[in-house]
Parts: C-alpha cells; sequence; structure tokens
C-alpha cells in the first residue's frame, strides 16, 4: 500500500512539473487526447498500466 501511495505521489509530482514547464505543450496534449477514439484511448490507458507494472515489477526483482 505503501508503495501505491509514493507512486501516486510521483505521478502527481511528474504531472505538475510537465505543466509548470511546458502549459502551452501539456494543453495541446490534453486536446488532442480528448479528440481521439474512445477505443484509442482505452488501448493506451491498458499499455500503460501494463508497462507500469512491468517497470515496477523489474525493480522489485532487480533492487529487492
Amino acid at each position: 500500500m505503501k508503495d501505491l501511495v509514493v507512486a501516486l505521489g510521483l505521478a502527481l509530482a511528474i504531472e505538475g512539473l510537465l505543466c509548470a514547464a511546458f502549459p502551452a505543450a501539456m494543453r495541446r496534449a490534453m486536446q488532442e487526447a480528448a479528440q481521439s477514439p474512445m477505443e484509442r484511448m482505452r488501448l493506451v490507458g491498458l499499455a500503460s498500466a501494463a508497462a507500469g507494472v512491468v517497470v515496477v515489477g523489474v525493480v522489485r526483482l532487480l533492487l529487492g
């Protein structure tokens, strides 16, 4: 549970830094995402979630 909370905090920090550093690019990216087909967003979301699980698994195996 602790890892989940830390991961959520890190995700928020990274997103916040991106919005602060590149507001125009983030706005364009959000507009493009809003106009994407639902199936594409679903596929990208599932792929991102799977990649995240793999990264966490690999890090836990390598670093214990």
